[in-house]
C-alpha cells in the first residue's frame, strides 16, 4: 500500500508523520526554537535552528541513537568563544556542526584569537523555513535555514542548509551549500561532527570502515589502533582516543561508516562523498558518563587553522565562490 492511499486510513497527517514546531522553556534550552521530525517509520530527530540548525535528539523506534552531554540543548547565548569555552555549550547530539573558517584545537592564526571548533554550531539559522510536501506519491519533509558566519573587515561565510527525510525511509539527508559572500578570499573548514550514544553504542557493537590510510592524532590513540573498530564497556579513567580516516570512495566518490549493533539488530550509516569531505574523525570516549563514538566527516585533518596554514593545506574559497556537501545519516535492521 503506497503512502497516498494510506490516508484513507486516517483523519491527518500527524497519524503517520508530522514536523512539530515549537520554543524550548526550561533552562539552558530556554528560547530555542526546534522541529520535532517524526519520519514515519520509526526514525524520530529534533532539528535547532539557533544552533545552525544542527540535530540533537535522535532515535529509532524509541531506541535512543545519539550521545549528550550534561548540557543538553543550550541556548547560543551562553557561549563562551574563548579557548576551550565552546566545551560549556556543547550539548553532543546526533549532529554538532564545527567550523566555519576554522576547527579543531585554539590558536591565533592571522592576527585573530580562535576558540575550539569555531562558532557555527552557535550561529542562529535565518529565513527557517518547513518547505515539506508531496513529490508524486511520496511525502518529503525539508527543513531549511541559512547561517552566515562573518563580521566587518573579517571573513564572510555562507552556509544554506537542507535537511530532508522521505517518509517511510530512516533517513536523514544534510545538503549544504556554502559561498563566500564576501570580497575576499576565506579560510574554510567543515566538520560534521555526528555523536553516537547508548544503547546503539556499547560493547557489543562494532565500527564498519574500510578507510585508505589510517592516522593516530597521538601517542594516547596509538595505543588503541589495533582495537579502533571495538568498544568497551564504560571505563572509570579513560583518555579519550582520536583517529583520522583518509576515507576512499566508489566511482562516484561515495564513502560510508557505520556503527553495527547486532544485539539490537540496528545499523546506523553515516554517508558521504570523499569529493568534498574526503576525512572521517574518529572520537572515541569510552569514559563514565562521557560514553562516546564521534564519526565526523570533514574537509581537512583536525587541526588548528594556524597549523593548516603552516603546513599549506587549508582551503580557501574565493569571493562568490560556493560549493556543496551532502551527508546522509541512515538506519537500517540487521
Amino acid at each position: 500500500m503506497n503512502l497516498k492511499d494510506k490516508l484513507k486510513y486516517i483523519g491527518n497527517s500527524n497519524q503517520l508523520w508530522s514536523v512539530r514546531h515549537y520554543e524550548l522553556t526550561d533552562g539552558w534550552a530556554r528560547k530555542m526554537r526546534a522541529f520535532d521530525v517524526h519520519a514515519g517509520n520509526g526514525l524520530q530527530y529534533t532539528v535547532l535552528p539557533d544552533r545552525g540548525m544542527d540535530i540533537s535528539l535522535a532515535s529509532y523506534k524509541g531506541t535512543n541513537l545519539a550521545y549528550l552531554t550534561c548540557n543538553g540543548e543550550t541556548n547560543p547565548a551562553y557561549y563562551e568563544p574563548e579557548g576551550i569555552g565552546w566545551l560549556h555549550t556543547f550539548g553532543g547530539g546526533l549532529l554538532t556542526t564545527c567550523g566555519l573558517t576554522h576547527l579543531g584545537p585554539p590558536s591565533v592564526d592571522d592576527g585573530e584569537t580562535l576558540g575550539l571548533h569555531g562558532r557555527y554550531s552557535t550561529i542562529p539559522a535565518r529565513q527557517v523555513a518547513d518547505c515539506s510536501s508531496w513529490i508524486g506519491d511520496e511525502y518529503q519533509i525539508k527543513l531549511k535555514g541559512i547561517v552566515e558566519e562573518g563580521y566587518l573587515f573579517g571573513n564572510k561565510l555562507r552556509l544554506e542548509r537542507e535537511i530532508v527525510s522521505t517518509v517511510g525511509k530512516n533517513e536523514i539527508e544534510i545538503t549544504d551549500t556554502i559561498t563566500n559572500f564576501g570580497n575576499k578570499p576565506s579560510p574554510y573548514t567543515i566538520l560534521y561532527h555526528i555523536n553516537l550514544g547508548y544503547p546503539l553504542l556499547s560493547d557489543k557493537a562494532e565500527l564498519e570502515i574500510n578507510p585508505q590510510e589510517t592516522f593516530a592524532r597521538d601517542e594516547t590513540a596509538v595505543s588503541g589502533m589495533d582495537e579502533f573498530r571495538n568498544f568497551t564497556e564504560p571505563q572509570e579513567q579513560y583518555d579519550e582516543q582520536v583517529f583520522f580516516h583518509k576515507m576512499k570512495g566508489n566511482q562516484e566518490g561515495l564513502a560510508q561508516a557505520s556503527l553495527l549493533n547486532k544485539e539490537l539488530g540496528i545499523r546506523l550509516n553515516v554517508s558521504f562523498n570523499v569529493n568534498q569531505l574526503p576525512f572521517l574523525a574518529e572520537w572515541k570516549m569510552m569514559g563514565h558518563g562521557e560514553y562516546v563514538l564521534g564519526l565526523e566527516p570533514a574537509n581537512v585533518f583536525v587541526k588548528s587553522r594556524k597549523q593548516l596554514r603552516e603546513e599549506g593545506s587549508l582551503p580557501f574559497l574565493k569571493p562568490q565562490e560556493s560549493l556543496k556537501n551532502k551527508v546522509v545519516i541512515s538506519i537500517e535492521e540487521v
